[in-house]
């Protein structure tokens, strides 16, 4: 029992290694599918030849985080697995019974695994927590000039690929609406290399478009996740919502905050008229 424990707490860290990279580059600017393909492809060692790859090789920050899933990738997960099929196999004191049992104890826990792993529910919540981890722990903001880009609470310029099915495909830019969300589109690069830098209310996002975003990174997770129908145009109407209510709450601190600066230089103001009235008095 021992060897596949061993087993399934290596694909758990391994797991959870990708799922952090993934976070962090997402943080520089890339996609969320973009983000996961990378990191998964440098845990493995795969090292797909790919523009994304370039992109991750020429920027510093990306460049030390894919290096660092390298080394831990090396470190033998796959040789970690290996060995413990090797081990339950030729346990000479096993019978075939206890064997079978141990390999569906195996398969039970690679499943779990694989399901906690690829739910979207489990993402978000984990996406947040290691958002903030990250954040909270390391200098990574500070030594990406992208990420200077992000003002707070999670504000910042990301990549999002538009897929088939996805609730922003064959729409236009003005019938999204994606400003009352709070998310900005500043440009789109679709395929064959068209780049619209500025584009305007009248474009259509299409499926394979990549679309700039500036907004907070866990409502651009939430837009990437939203598929098409009425769910989709429910989730819109949420968040808009949820955009105007968060807009309001600003606007009433924004005018607290700007109250009591007043009444703080009314009161100096004050005090350094009482000041002066003193020293002339003295005088």
């Amino acid at each position: 029992m021992f060897p596949i424990i061993s087993l399934l707490v290596a694909l758990a860290v391994s797991m959870i290694v990708t799922r952090v990279a993934a976070m962090a580059l997402m943080s520089t600017g890339l996609s969320r599918a973009s983000a996961k393909f990378q990191a998964r492809s440098a845990f493995t060692g795969a090292g797909f030849t790919t523009t994304e790859s370039e992109m991750v090789v020429g920027h510093p920050v990306r460049r030390q985080i894919v290096a660092t899933l390298m080394l831990l990738g090396n470190l033998g997960v796959a040789t970690v697995g290996a060995t413990v099929m090797i081990s339950v196999m030729s346990t000479t004191n096993s019978t075939a019974q206890t064997r079978w049992w141990m390999l569906a104890i195996l398969a039970a826990g690679i499943g779990f695994l694989w399901f906690f792993f690829t739910s979207r529910w489990v993402e978000h919540h984990t996406n947040r927590v290691i958002a903030w981890c990250l954040k909270r722990f390391t200098d990574l903001e500070v030594r990406d000039y992208v990420a200077l880009l992000e003002l707070s609470r999670g504000y910042a310029i990301t990549e999002m690929l538009v897929e088939p099915g996805d609730w922003l495909a064959d729409k236009t830019l003005a019938s999204l609406r994606l400003s009352d969300e709070g998310i900005l589109v500043l440009s789109i690069r679709r395929a064959g290399g068209i780049f619209h830098g500025t584009p305007r209310g009248e474009d259509i996002v299409r499926a394979s478009d990549i679309l700039i975003l500036y907004g907070d990174l866990d409502d651009v997770e939430k837009l990437d996740q939203r598929r098409a129908g009425h769910q989709g145009d429910t989730e819109h109407k949420r968040s808009v919502e949820e955009q105007d209510e968060y807009e309001e709450q600003e606007r009433i601190r924004l005018q607290e905050l700007e109250a009591k600066l007043q009444t703080k230089r009314r009161i100096e103001a004050d005090i350094e008229a009482e000041r002066i009235a003193q020293a002339k008095a003295d005088e």
